[in-house]
């Protein structure tokens, strides 16, 4: 596709609210289409970037809110809270994964007093709240204002629950697609996957599909499907001249003494809230020889402008989704047409400014 504007929508008039919106990585993605989006976020730093970048919240626990409390979206989004599920983090939420899967029948079955009193027992609080967007979608089935169409992203660790939610909405009267996504398959800079589902009301739908080769260690740039674009490298965002090497936090292997290493000419590595402690070696975009709450954010795709706020930048940008991501899968549950790269590599490198209304209020608190 040539032209450089939005994709347009089938979806008459879409809005959306975003359940645990972090930073606003959805949310930049729906500004860049147009879309107005109301998010939800509780963590005080997620709200101080949020309110400084002019983004709509709610400033709650979702556990609080409900349908009711933002009637005019009919757009559902989440990234529930991941890190009891993933490798890195402590892993509870995989021990527990047989028993959030029985909860997910529970709540088909409207059974939410017995949710609550188990998730009130789990080891983590945090593995619960997977659960949360499945009560509104529910909720919402039982005022008779079914949303229109959800979108959910979590790590790979996920994909059962969200198979599972997949198994009841289309009961409930859904089309569903569920899948993981590669990240550099879709320009974004970093080799990083995410579990995604898409539903839409009495419609079908389907995952956005790659626009991007996929990263191969080894493999060069311009080699691989000619349909698709060459993956994006961290050199193509900071500038080729700017060669460096980056060496992760993590170990490999299981050992933690061997880091990972990858040239600029490469993606960058999973961004994780650890991404302050990778450190860079070479003509780096920073003197300091670590990455910064701009460049991480570049990373993710967020405007180099954007405005980070807050004490924990790096647990912000690693826990959001690339909003490059969020615009291709908002577009392939919203529509038919898909935002062409033009429209994405101009939103991504201009200016944050040009996509938010400046003259707008403040976020409020409550």
């Amino acid at each position: 596709m040539s032209t450089d504007r939005a994709p347009s929508f089938d979806l008459a008039n879409p809005s959306i609210v975003d359940l645990f919106a972090g930073p606003g990585g959805l949310d930049v993605a729906a500004h860049w289409l147009g879309i107005p989006v109301t998010g939800v976020e509780w963590d005080d730093d997620a709200f101080e970037t949020r309110t400084a970048a002019r983004l709509d919240t709610r400033h709650k626990d979702v556990r609080d809110l409900g349908p009711w409390s933002i009637p005019s979206a009919n757009v559902l989004a989440g990234g529930p809270p991941c890190q009891t599920f993933t490798v890195a983090g402590s892993g509870t939420g995989r021990k527990a994964l047989d028993v959030v899967l029985a909860l997910v029948e529970r709540m088909e079955e409207g059974r939410y007093a017995e949710v609550k009193d188990v998730l009130a027992n789990m080891e983590d609080e945090r593995t619960g709240l997977v659960l949360e967007p499945l009560r509104w979608a529910l909720k919402a089935l039982d005022d008779e204002r079914p949303y229109e169409a959800i979108v959910l992203e979590q790590v790979p660790a996920v994909s059962p629950v969200w198979d599972a939610y997949a198994a009841v909405l289309r009961r409930k009267g859904y089309g569903v697609d569920v899948g993981v996504l590669r990240t550099e398959q879709f320009g974004v800079p970093q080799t990083r996957r995410r579990a995604i589902l898409v539903a839409r009301w009495e419609s079908e739908v389907d995952l956005p599909k790659p626009t991007h080769r996929a990263f191969r260690k080894g493999a060069a740039q311009d080699s691989g499907d000619d349909s698709l674009l060459p993956w994006t490298s961290m050199g193509d965002v900071f500038g080729a001249e700017k060669e460096f090497e980056v060496v992760s936090n993590y170990g490999t292997g299981g050992i933690p003494s061997a880091r990972g290493r990858r040239k600029s000419t490469e993606p960058a590595f999973t961004v994780t809230g650890k991404i302050s402690r990778n450190r860079v070696i070479g003509r780096g975009p920073s003197p300091t020889g670590r990455f910064g709450a701009e460049h991480a954010g570049q990373l993710q795709t967020f405007p180099r402008d954007y405005p980070w706020r807050g004490n924990d930048w790096a647990q912000q940008v690693g826990n959001a989704i690339p909003p490059r991501l969020a615009a291709h899968v908002l577009a392939s549950v919203l529509g038919d047409e898909p935002p062409s790269e033009t429209f994405l590599d101009n939103a991504v490198t201009g200016s944050w400014w040009d996509h938010v209304n400046c003259d707008s209020p403040l976020p409020e608190a409550g």
